[in-house]
């Protein structure tokens, strides 16, 4: 009984070697590939996707927009949704973009983002302070000069002050937060 035991471990031990083996192989040869494609052409592998997109050639492997994120809102969420988003555009210029699950309000960098769920939509804001408020689910600091604050919104009326002048705080301070860092 012992020679079995002792057979299966050689057996692991063969088998993870293999695996280890073939791993090096396929890394080796998957940068002998990318070489050569770039020796060939010129371009770049998108990080998300792994696949090639030549220079100058059209990529988007992340299909999310703000349509798509929302599109299956209830009328109130919409609604919320639609005054948020105006709201935080009349704060000044920015980027606001989808990405992943979340749409993204930035300057330099993201001041604050949404998340649509189901039943509420998902609101998270960088501040330089911690708030205590009973708006706030949670607050985590999210670097040594940043604070998370997450708040849930479920109506139009909630949009209004205090959430709209602590993103009006979130936006002012995003450059100053981030040239802490």
């Amino acid at each position: 009984m012992q020679r079995k035991g002792s057979q299966s471990k050689k057996s692991t031990a063969v088998k993870s070697a293999a695996k280890a083996a073939a791993k090096r192989a396929s890394k080796s040869s998957s940068a002998r590939s990318s070489s050569a494609r770039s020796s060939s052409k010129k371009g770049h592998e998108c990080y998300h996707c792994r696949s090639w997109v030549a220079e100058g050639e059209e990529h988007n492997c992340w299909t999310t927009t703000e349509q798509a994120l929302t599109r299956e809102l209830s009328p109130d969420l919409m609604d919320a949704w639609e005054r948020l988003r105006e709201t935080a555009s009349e704060f000044g210029e920015q980027r606001i973009y989808a990405s992943h699950k979340s749409i993204m309000f930035s300057r330099k960098a993201c001041y604050f983002f949404v998340r649509p769920k189901k039943k509420v939509l998902e609101i998270l804001f960088f501040l330089g302070r911690t708030l205590k408020a009973p708006m706030i689910k949670k607050a985590v600091a999210s670097s040594k000069t940043k604070t998370a604050h997450m708040v849930h919104i479920t109506h139009r009326d909630q949009v209004e002050s205090p959430l709209t002048d602590w993103l009006r705080e979130a936006y002012d301070a995003t450059d100053s937060l981030n040239a802490k860092l």
